[in-house]
């Protein structure tokens, strides 16, 4: 076995390029050695039974295509030809460049996969293909090999020393884990082994969207990245491309539920998601660690972002001219038949864990339910209406006591219990002797109306708001009460056919019902300087009790204290920081439906 001294590995006229099957930076070496080499030929370790569908298969690219067949004893064989398989490269090359393309591998029916760990592509990024392969093939022994190795590497040697004979530079892709074996192999004499040469029912179809996200050997956004950069250039370095991938999630999560993750949050998901990858032998997060980081260091829906779009394969076609093949990654057992992979994706695949994020039904194509939003007859999702209505009441009660144990007034015992002991102030107190009751003193009137502030929106300096979306909804029922409140708009983010998911950044609820005009267009409002002090105006003016509770970040202003003194009412103020975070994001959180019909099958989605 020799390795050439000038960084790469050769034999006679034979470049060999070892490669990790699915990996982009294998498939970006291939792409490099072919530039320089200018092969004559092009070997991969394929079997020739198998070669016309492979190559219809690479013409479709950058549309995914599965080549299957059945073995002898029943079992279902799929080979995914995914761009960022470095054979599937180096075939593309040779088909592009008009080069001869050759087949070497041996057909091999009930091949074992081969589960050697292999040490984590990106290492070549700092110390290079050579050093890499160097180290594998000179520390890695291959004593264990089947029967099935030796056979496929003996058809593989023998092939690549007749290329060798004709003359011509011979460029071959295949296993990292067989080039010892082959190296040695090819210093000695090889005879022809004997083998299937051809195969019946060898089929080709198109991979489904739904199969793309879950059986890819690389991260779907991963391959996307690749196939955009074999036109133009784009940088490939796993790290940035996770940091990418991140970012894009971000913004879907700020659209969809208007939460903006935090310096800190970002800073704990790198650090989970780099601890995750050591644990498990490798030196970047693949893609599992990612969503699995994102749940931990956020919570589930940002997790599904990650997901959706790290799964998500732009390459699609509404009408492949194929068939479309349907695989999901528990489909490797069905119906006590077992179905196995193409030994390559199984070997990368090792973990087959079901992303633990909640899975939601999707549209054919994309934008299909937004486009069909109409918006002219909307109306809201119930189970949420008691959500919201109780947290109202809620809300009424917590201020009551709040303010009534304010109005509590505690003094010395003297000739009355009043309203009873206190207890603390007597312990406090114990070593003068004094007992103290307590004087409770009821706060006057009930509380009416209830607004709740989550983002005050302001303008920015170009006049953009976050939620521009202002609405009047009128109870439905005498259970239920009127609201004014203002969101990002219906339709924008779709959880379902006429289901559009939005986000409060205020509301104002008050009792009974049928009684609110539109408040954002009624003049009597215009001197609100903002909507939140609109909402509270609004509070004020239809409150039909003397108290009316005010929920937010930031105490109501003075123009709107003076405006309550003059009508005869009193702003109870609760600071918004002093209820459950986790409450709150689900009561902001809400469904418009586009009209009532959809209320029949919204629970589906919702």
């Amino acid at each position: 076995m020799k390795l050439s001294g000038k960084n790469r590995i050769q034999w006679k006229n034979i470049r060999m390029v070892p490669i990790l099957h699915n990996r982009v930076e294998f498939a970006l070496e291939v792409r490099r050695a072919f530039e320089e080499f200018r092969p004559d030929h092009v070997a991969v370790e394929y079997p020739d039974t198998l070669r016309e569908k492979i190559v219809q298969g690479v013409k479709r690219l950058p549309l995914l295509s599965v080549v299957h067949y059945e073995e002898g004893d029943g079992t279902f064989t799929y080979l995914l030809l995914e761009p960022t398989d470095g054979q599937i490269e180096a075939i593309r090359l040779a088909l592009e460049n008009r080069i001869p393309l050759h087949f070497i591998d041996r057909d091999t029916e009930g091949y074992r996969p081969d589960f050697t760990a292999m040490p984590d592509p990106y290492a070549m990024t700092r110390i290079g293909y050579f050093a890499y392969c160097q180290a594998f093939i000179r520390t890695v022994r291959q004593d264990h090999s089947s029967p099935e190795d030796t056979l496929r590497e003996k058809a593989m040697a023998f092939h690549l020393q007749d290329l060798s004979r004709r003359g011509g530079r011979v460029l071959f892709v295949g296993g990292l884990a067989h080039a010892r074996s082959i190296l040695e192999m090819l210093d000695r004499p090889q005879a022809e082994v004997i083998g299937r040469r051809t195969r019946k029912g060898v089929g080709l179809a198109h991979l489904h969207r739904e199969s793309s996200r879950e059986i890819m050997g690389e991260m779907p956004f991963m391959a996307a990245a690749y196939e955009r950069n074999r036109t133009r250039p784009e940088d490939l370095d796993r790290l940035r491309i996770n940091s990418r991938l991140i970012n894009l999630a971000r913004e879907g999560h700020w659209k969809k539920d208007r939460v903006e993750l935090s310096h800190g949050q970002i800073r704990v998901l790198n650090k989970f998601a780099r601890n995750y990858a050591f644990l498990t032998g490798r030196l970047v997060p693949g893609f599992y660690q990612l969503v699995i980081a994102a749940r931990g260091a956020v919570d589930d829906n940002f997790a599904y972002e990650v997901w959706e779009r790290g799964s998500d394969y732009p390459y699609q076609e509404e009408e492949p001219g194929l068939p479309v093949l349907r695989l999901k990654g528990e489909d490797l057992f069905l119906d006590n038949r077992r179905i196995r992979f193409h030994r390559q994706l199984k070997t990368l695949r090792r973990r087959l864990v079901p992303v633990p994020v909640r899975k939601k039904k999707r549209e054919r194509h994309p934008d299909q339910w937004r486009n069909s939003f109409k918006g002219v007859s909307i109306c809201s999702y119930p189970p949420e209406d008691v959500a919201v209505e109780g947290y109202g009441h809620y809300l009424r009660k917590k201020a009551l006591e709040i303010k009534t144990e304010e109005n509590t007034r505690i003094e010395p015992f003297t000739c009355s219990v009043l309203d009873g002991l206190d207890m603390r102030q007597t312990i406090r107190e114990w070593g003068s002797g004094t007992i103290y009751v307590r004087a409770e003193r009821p706060l006057r009137g009930k509380v009416g109306s209830v607004v709740v502030i989550f983002d005050p929106d302001l303008p920015d300096r170009e006049g953009r708001e976050n939620f521009p979306w202002c609405v009047t909804w009128l109870g439905e029922h005498d259970q239920e009460s009127d609201m004014s409140f203002y969101s990002n708009p219906a339709g924008q983010v779709m959880d379902g056919p006429g289901i559009s998911r939005c986000q409060y950044g205020g509301f104002m609820l008050t009792y009974p019902p049928l009684r609110v005009y539109d408040i954002w267009r009624d003049p009597f409002f215009r001197f609100a300087r903002n909507k939140p002090e609109k909402l509270l105006m609004a509070a004020l003016d239809y409150s039909l009790e003397k108290n009316v509770v005010y929920v937010a970040a930031t105490p109501p202003s003075g123009w709107c204290q003076s405006m309550a003194a003059r009508l005869g009412k009193r702003i109870i103020y609760l600071p918004i920081g002093s209820f459950s975070p986790v409450t709150l994001k689900k009561i902001r959180q809400f469904h418009v439906l586009d009209g009532h019909p959809v209320r029949r099958y919204a629970r589906q989605y919702i």
